[in-house]
């Protein structure tokens, strides 16, 4: 009996322990890779608005891109502002980035996914901007964030909240039209169970810890 306890001691410690798993706070489709993609270096910014339905602590991102044939992605200079490049900043700095390839498209670039781990800001529910510029490259080439206009947007709660964002590229100021939406997701620093939940989860290994000992009795 105390064998089968300890066992099931040290797994509930475990699952405990396990680190938490980060979620996807806003998602505004897949890579598209085939129609067109906007600079995010040599001086070009780019931003698309994020929502939020609750608030959130921001720990990464993830992106579609275009690159020159072999070319790979070092980092990513990013921003979180109240506004298109500009009012309150609640975040920002340079990611490193891990660069995966996906495919070569018909115009001869490398479509790649970037991914970034950030220290992120905590916000509010609300709307935002991503900014994303000063993207460094292996060979010091342009590098482009892949235009998907939307299509797949799935939002902040996976039925489209806050879908499609809203672009913009150059000054986005003064009534400019903007841009059709770039390919990205915001992920969170990570969740973390409820207490009713970890309650919940007590009390069910509790109860399988006495059937094992009305079994072994």
């Amino acid at each position: 009996m105390k064998s089968h306890s300890a066992s099931l001691t040290i797994l509930c410690l475990a699952l405990v322990a396990a680190p938490a798993l980060a979620q996807v706070l806003y998602d505004d489709g897949p890579i598209n890779g085939t129609t067109n993609a906007w600079v995010i270096n040599f001086g070009f910014v780019v931003s698309d608005t994020i929502t939020l339905a609750h608030p959130a602590t921001v720990g990464g991102f993830d992106l579609g891109v275009w690159e020159y044939k072999g070319d790979q992605v070092l980092s990513v200079g990013w921003s979180i502002t109240s506004g298109a490049y500009g009012g309150t900043i609640y975040g920002q700095g340079t990611a490193s980035v891990t660069d995966t390839f996906i495919s070569v498209n018909q115009f001869g670039y490398d479509i790649d996914k970037l991914s970034a781990t950030i220290s992120g800001p905590s916000l509010d529910a609300g709307t935002y901007w991503l900014n994303l510029e000063n993207g460094v490259t292996k060979q010091g080439n342009p590098l482009f964030w892949d235009e998907n206009s939307g299509v797949g947007c799935k939002g902040d709660d996976g039925m489209g909240g806050g879908c499609p964002s809203q672009a913009c590229s150059g000054t986005c100021i003064g009534g400019e039209a903007g841009i059709p939406p770039e390919s990205f997701d915001i992920t969170s620093s990570g969740t973390t169970p409820e207490p009713s939940s970890v309650m919940l989860f007590g009390s069910g290994i509790l109860g399988v810890i006495g059937v094992l000992r009305r079994k072994l009795l």
